[in-house]
């Protein structure tokens, strides 16, 4: 399972939205959800403080988008690009959206939910299971989160 072409360019993008993210004072994480052909068909970043929504992660707005501008909420054939391991809720959704890939940047040892902390993505319990690309960025995704995490703890 490695990363190809298609989702590096799609992880630069991420990266790109984390940083929009981190500008207006959410936690740096972008994702981005490219079709079969590598076309970018959806992406988000983090809107918790813009919007005042908590299930406003990355990964639900651009899955959002996706669906949106696929016109179908099953995203099957699409992959998703994300700066950070998705949490429990956007696991969740991927798999409510029958994603058959994702592909992030940084582990998350405290809430990661795609082989960290939890595996909720490959459970073989349950009657969907996605295929899991982690850690190809680490850790430039590490520094962007560990820098915005420092500089928060700073104005305390």
């Amino acid at each position: 399972m490695t990363p190809t072409a298609a989702d590096r360019a799609a992880l630069r993008r991420a990266f790109a939205l984390a940083s929009e993210a981190e500008s207006d004072g959410d936690v740096p994480v972008g994702a981005v959800v490219i079709d079969a052909a590598g076309v970018i068909v959806g992406e988000g970043r983090n809107l918790r403080e813009v919007t005042g929504d908590p299930t406003a992660h990355a990964e639900v707005v651009a899955l959002r988008a996706a669906a949106h501008a696929i016109g179908s909420w099953h995203l099957a054939g699409c992959t998703l690009v994300v700066t950070l391991e998705p949490c429990l809720m956007c696991a969740g959704a991927i798999l409510q959206a029958r994603m058959p890939r994702v592909v992030f940047a940084a582990w998350d040892a405290k809430a990661g939910a795609a082989g960290s902390m939890y595996d909720v993505l490959r459970d073989r319990r349950l009657p969907h299971r996605v295929e899991v690309v982690g850690g190809i960025a680490e850790a430039e995704a590490a520094a962007q989160l560990q820098a915005f995490f420092a500089a928060r703890r700073d104005d305390v």
